[in-house]
């Protein structure tokens, strides 16, 4: 960005950088616009169940260490009044490194 604002053309400073002219044309773009180059946030929804939400998951898997995953659902959904799927409590467990194995 330097180089473009001390008079180089995008064309010179993408072939000079190693990077694709429309990758210099969006920075220009940003910076002109928000008047920084910080990265834009990722799109998409909300984790329902999120950094937040992490303790208190713990603490239900640690109260009740053989819940299946419909079960750990109904018991976050009666706490916490969200009622989520069975693939977002999986992939909840997963980040968290809790298992889904049970013990004998």
């Amino acid at each position: 960005m330097r180089a473009v604002a001390a008079g180089m053309s995008q064309a010179q400073a993408a072939r000079r950088f190693d990077v694709g002219l429309s990758s210099v044309k969006r920075y220009v773009k940003q910076q002109r616009a928000a008047g920084h180059l910080r990265p834009r946030p990722i799109p998409g929804r909300r984790r329902a169940i999120g950094a937040a939400d992490e303790a208190a998951l713990r603490a239900q898997v640690a109260a009740q260490p053989d819940a299946t995953l419909d079960q750990h659902r109904r018991a976050w959904a009666a706490a916490r009044g969200t009622a989520v799927s069975r693939a977002t409590m999986s992939r909840a467990l997963a980040r968290l490194g809790l298992p889904r194995k049970k013990s004998r």
